[in-house]
């Protein structure tokens, strides 16, 4: 079962490339029906998700908004619904993010907690600021990403939605790790 999860995160990865890629060949309704196997069968594999209720709504929320936009898909046969997938998504993730910070533990906290279960107070702070930033990237790339669905072409849209929103985020992954071992370490002197 790990692999079937492997293949959807690519899938799900390479999303834009696929509908960028399929439209050459494939009326708009087929990759809608693509999209809505690809968010059902997501759902249906997220340990995450089944395993913490708190999750749960949002989480179908979010399937449910990406099953309507696959059924516009297939209904209308326009491309416009597969182009707000990516936006859809960081919506979900910014309402599952914040949520957490409405009712802690925070998202990072919990992640953190999967290595580190006994976390000290001040790296409890820490992964709440950590999961507000994370809240902060999902508005803004978001907003990018509904900005390029609807006014950029779909070569545009394909390059910021299947790579650059991929580089940022692992920048912001990056620095973030960054920050935290100056944190540990200036809270370890202490």
């Amino acid at each position: 079962m790990r692999w079937l999860n492997g293949l959807i995160a690519i899938l799900g990865v390479l999303y834009p490339v696929i509908v960028l890629m399929g439209l050459k060949y494939l009326e708009p309704r087929w990759i809608g029906l693509l999209l809505f196997i690809l968010i059902m069968a997501r759902l249906t594999l997220s340990r995450v998700v089944r395993n913490n209720l708190q999750l749960l709504k949002p989480a179908l929320w979010g399937g449910v908004a990406i099953f309507f936009l696959a059924l516009s898909t297939m209904v209308l046969n326009h491309e416009m619904p597969l182009k707000l997938y990516p936006v859809v998504m960081n919506i979900i993730m910014l309402v599952i993010f914040g949520v957490t910070l409405k009712s802690p533990p925070s998202m990072i906290e919990r992640l953190a907690r999967l290595q580190e279960p006994d976390l000290p107070d001040e790296a409890i702070a820490y992964t709440r600021k950590v999961t507000m930033v994370w809240v902060c990237f999902f508005a803004v790339n978001g907003l990018i990403a509904a900005f390029t669905a609807i006014y950029c072409s779909f070569a545009v849209w394909t390059w910021y939605n299947g790579f650059i929103a991929y580089l940022l985020m692992g920048l912001l992954f990056a620095g973030e790790w960054c920050v935290r071992q100056q944190v540990k370490k200036r809270n370890q002197q202490c």
